[in-house]
Order: C-alpha cells, then sequence, then structure tokens
C-alpha cells in the first residue's frame, strides 16, 4: 500500500474512542470524536496554498486531505471541533516516505510540517517535530472499516503521554478502494 492508497482508505466518516496516558501524572483518559476524512486533488486551492507555506513547488505535492473532527475529552467536557489539510510530499528518491505537511498540528495548534513513512506491513508512521515537543504515530488497518492508532507525544524536560485510539468507520468503505488497497498491501 502506498500513501495515497491509505489516504483513499480512510476516506469516510469515523467513530473514534481515544485513550490517553499521562505518564508523569499517572493518569488516563477516554475521548470520543466523531472524524471526516475527504481527499483533495493535488491542484486543490487549499493544496496549493499549504505547498506554498511550506516553499514547496504544488507539481511536488502526492496527494492531499482535509480532516474535521468534532468530539470530547473526559477530562474537560468541552467540545473539541475543528480541521486542516494534510499535504503529503513523497521523497524523490523514495515515494513510501517524504514530508507530511499539516495545516494545523496534532500537539500544537500551528501549522507543521513532519514526516511520513508507509511500512511493508501498510502501517503509516508519522513523526512530527515540534517547538517544544515531539510526537509519533502509527495508524494501521485492522480491516476495512476499522483503523488503529497509537501515539506518544514526548515535551523537551520529560513530560510524555501515550495513546491509543481505535476508530469505526460509519457506513461501509467504497468497494474499488478497499479492493485496490488489499491488493497493493497482499503485494
Amino acid at each position: 500500500m502506498n500513501i495515497e492508497e491509505f489516504f483513499q482508505l480512510s476516506v469516510g466518516k469515523w467513530f473514534s474512542h481515544r485513550t490517553s496516558h499521562h505518564l508523569a501524572f499517572k493518569q488516563s483518559e477516554s475521548g470520543k470524536s466523531d472524524i471526516t476524512i475527504e481527499m483533495l486533488p493535488a491542484d486543490h486551492p487549499d493544496v496549493i496554498k499549504l505547498c506554498q507555506l511550506y516553499s514547496i513547488d504544488p507539481n511536488r505535492a502526492g496527494c492531499g486531505a482535509r480532516v474535521s473532527w468534532n468530539g470530547t475529552m473526559e477530562w474537560d467536557e468541552e467540545k473539541h471541533v475543528g480541521s486542516t489539510v494534510l499535504v503529503t510530499v513523497p521523497d524523490e528518491d523514495n515515494p513510501q516516505q517524504g514530508k507530511l505537511l499539516r495545516e494545523m498540528g496534532y500537539a500544537e495548534k500551528t501549522p507543521v510540517a513532519g514526516s511520513y513513512k508507509m511500512g511493508s506491513d501498510g502501517a503509516l508512521t508519522l513523526t512530527t517535530e515540534y517547538e517544544t515537543m515531539w510526537s509519533e504515530e502509527r495508524l494501521w488497518f485492522a480491516s476495512p472499516n476499522l483503523r488503529m492508532r497509537v501515539s506518544i507525544l514526548k515535551r523537551f524536560g520529560g513530560f510524555s503521554m501515550a495513546s491509543f485510539t481505535s476508530e469505526i468507520r460509519m457506513g461501509a468503505a467504497p468497494a474499488a478502494k478497499v479492493s485496490e488497497a488489499t491488493n497493493s498491501a497482499s503485494s
């Protein structure tokens, strides 16, 4: 599976349940979200705008996606609503890895560029270094309608958080995309 196939397989509406462990405080919390993922063509104005923000030629963009969420975490009972645009920029020598541009980061709510790597097992690993922290996230499909995520967030100075997320697709995955992605993953 390549990065574009992974994004295509991710398209749709998902119910997400996350459990996070704050290691420094020896506490855990859970959260629930509805997530919507849509593909954006490489020539979409938001993809071009994000590439320009990072001074990257938009013609190098592999694929783009818009991710929107609406959820809550148990500790604050506040609604967490937002969206971000993601753009992949494959390495010229190895398209299974490259840069991942984000309109808004996972850990800090500012634009950030990280890296991605598609594993031979079909899992996607995202690594992002922020000004004050570092994160690594691994995503994979247990089945076409069940996606899993594990992540580690480390703040410089010692604070760490680990989380596990299961995401269940609401509705069926488009059959053509599932069979294409499954065929690619098994080759």
